[in-house]
């Protein structure tokens, strides 16, 4: 199979883009010449084949890591460097950030634009602020022993990294992970998910072109089962982050823990709530609530998939969050207006649906939505969807639905909308909408969840951790949190008087 192969890309044109595995700075075959099939999701249509990388492969790629962590990079290489290479491979990011807009949009279903700008836009800042947090990590001095001894701290990177990161954000989480991983002075061994694997092995020229060492960045396509298990066993490998369901990252933690107890960050699934108060402006509230439940069509860990509102204001609150459902800008990806595109495969599509009825048969009332897009044409789409007067047992509020469904029902105090908050296996995020500031404070203290936001949702950026409380995960992303994920801390004793 060859390693590149030529692709039609709307608005765009013809496209040379890799389909191999990138080891040790070089385009390869699979080892056994076997690949994997992806489809386009606004078509329903086979897409583009990929290597599939083997357990061998896996080996390979993982020696030419660690030659490099050993050699040109890790503790070898002064991080301003380090921190250069990266501000270089952020500045060909921006340079081709339309190309890869394009092909993030074709490979995923999101609205060009919305790839363009937010995904490839959000991902040259992560790289950016890693870059310059690269020489500012320090450890401390311990100088509180007398004349005895003097003791101090170093921060050093962990060492090899297995990534391993979703289809859902494909060019955002790859720059979640590699960048706080170069950073520090990790090496990386990534595998992109199967159903969207193009944008990162692309970005993989950029690494060569920027000056990247070979061995700083391979990167595998590959099945979780084979090419992400092999990843999670190796004995090689020091860390593994994950970014996916629970019943993946429970099997990551799994297979880290039988082999070399590797470390682990895990960010995993959501089922987040937003609490609308009385003294909350409606009309705000529900064009918040509405853009983090139906950005990326609702395939977001943190979608505000479930609203309480406090009962004297939740009829207007559920009319003005039907008037912005109903104005999303539904399309076909390649358009500059789409902002709601299709989901990723027929089985999300599928699975989506399911919910839906679920809800329907266990007594939620369908505001708006619920079906799919009559101009779906072979594509995956799923209209943006309200269920109302659910409540705590139905399954489509206990369970994490990855799609453009939100469910809502009333609360009547404070102390009722922090109880049904609560009452969740998942804590990644949360948001809370009133003018009472004392009731934010409160409020945000008690809910059980890695991000809060007051009268807001879904803004992050790089310098602010990312992360969640219970199944949604271990560890934090993003800020200085996320580059110590990628280090150890070593403690040094240097005896100044002390005698045996």
């Amino acid at each position: 199979m060859p390693t590149h192969t030529t692709i039609e890309v709307p608005n765009f044109g013809k496209v040379e883009v890799p389909v191999g595995l990138f080891i040790d700075n070089e385009w390869v075959e699979s080892s056994d010449k076997k690949t994997f099939s992806t489809v386009n999701p606004a078509t329903g249509k086979p897409f583009v084949d990929f290597a599939h990388a083997t357990k061998e492969d896996v080996d390979t790629a993982v020696k030419s890591s660690r030659k490099a962590f050993k050699s040109t990079w890790g503790n070898n290489v002064p991080a301003t460097e380090r921190a250069a290479l990266l501000f270089k491979f952020a500045d060909l990011m921006e340079r081709d950030s339309a190309k890869l807009g394009a092909l993030e949009s074709l490979n995923s279903g999101k609205g060009v634009r919305i790839a363009r700008d937010f995904d490839v836009g959000d991902s040259v800042a992560a790289l950016r602020y890693f870059a310059g947090l690269a020489d500012k990590t320090h450890g401390q001095t311990l100088n509180h022993f007398g004349n005895e001894k003097f003791v101090y701290t170093l921060h050093q990177p962990i060492g090899v990294c297995g990534q391993i990161i979703p289809w859902n954000y494909p060019l955002m989480m790859w720059a979640w992970k590699v960048g706080p991983a170069l950073a520090a002075g990790c090496t990386v061994v990534m595998k992109p998910s199967e159903l969207t694997p193009m944008t990162a092995l692309v970005m993989c020229d950029l690494a060569k072109e920027a000056g990247f060492p070979a061995g700083v960045i391979n990167t595998l396509p590959g099945l979780g089962a084979t090419t992400g298990d092999a990843i999670s066993r190796h004995m090689d490998i020091d860390k593994v982050a994950f970014t996916g369901s629970v019943i993946t990252g429970r099997r990551i933690s799994i297979a880290a823990a039988e082999s070399n107890l590797k470390k682990v960050t895990l960010e995993l699934g959501g089922k987040s709530p937003s609490l609308i108060f009385d003294t909350a402006n409606v009309e705000e509230a529900a064009a918040w609530v509405a853009m983090g439940v139906w950005f990326n069509s609702g395939q977001d860990c943190t979608a505000s998939s479930r609203v309480y509102v406090q009962e004297g204001i939740y009829d207007k609150f559920i009319a003005a969050l039907k008037v912005n459902a109903e104005k999303c800008a539904i399309g076909q990806p390649s358009d500059e207006t789409t902002s709601f595109g299709p989901l990723i495969s027929q089985t999300q599509r599928d699975k989506v649906l399911a919910y839906i009825d679920s809800g329907r048969e266990e007594g939620a009332r369908v505001v708006t939505g619920g079906k799919k897009w009559d101009k779906s044409d072979g594509g995956f789409w799923v209209e943006p969807t309200i269920l109302a007067e659910t409540n705590i047992k139905m399954k489509v509020v206990q369970e994490e639905i990855f799609g453009p469904v939100i469910v809502a029902s009333k609360f009547s105090t404070e102390e009722e909308a922090i109880d049904l908050a609560n009452n969740t296996v998942y804590g990644l995020a949360a948001s809370i909408f009133t003018n009472d500031a004392r009731q934010q404070t409160r409020v945000s203290t008690a809910i059980d969840a890695g991000t809060i936001w007051c009268n807001q949702y879904g803004i992050l950026h790089p310098s602010v951790p990312f992360g969640g409380y219970k199944h949604s995960g271990i560890g934090r992303e993003l800020g200085t949190y996320g580059l110590e994920a990628y280090q150890q801390v070593k403690a040094v004793h240097q005896n100044l008087t002390q005698t045996m």
